[in-house]
């Protein structure tokens, strides 16, 4: 079959591995989209990347925030979601990281390095038993 010339050679390839991206991201974080169509500057894009890790001890945030300065990042946390708010000379960061498990907030312990933001809380206490008499 003859090939049209209005089309582009790595198409193919193209979707492949965007699709390959969407079952891998999915599978991770069911509120994240890899979308190529996505606008860069509506927020985190697809250079910047958010992890969580647990352990029973702790739960560790790492987020990218390529071209940030430590001074123009801004962390709340209610004890269940972490926002990170930053900006850069090209674009403005907002996010809203869904936590695993209750955290104790006044506990964090913030780290920012070569643009990687670390962020470390204690897990909250279980709320105790209450015996009735």
């Amino acid at each position: 079959m003859r090939r049209d010339d209005r089309d582009e050679p790595f198409d193919d390839l193209f979707r492949e591995i965007e699709r390959m991206m969407n079952e891998m991201m999915n599978s991770t974080n069911a509120n994240m989209d890899f979308d190529s169509t996505r606008d860069p500057d509506s927020g985190f894009g697809m250079d910047t990347h958010v992890d969580i890790h647990e352990t029973d001890e702790e739960i560790r945030v790492v987020a990218d925030l390529p071209g940030v300065e430590k001074d123009n990042i801004d962390l709340e946390c209610d004890g269940k979601t972490l926002t990170i708010s930053a900006e850069s000379e090209h674009r403005q960061y907002d996010e809203r990281v869904s936590l695993p498990t209750r955290v104790n907030e006044h506990t964090a312990a913030a780290t920012y390095n070569n643009g990687v933001l670390e962020v470390v809380f204690d897990r909250a206490e279980s709320s105790s038993d209450i015996s009735l008499e």
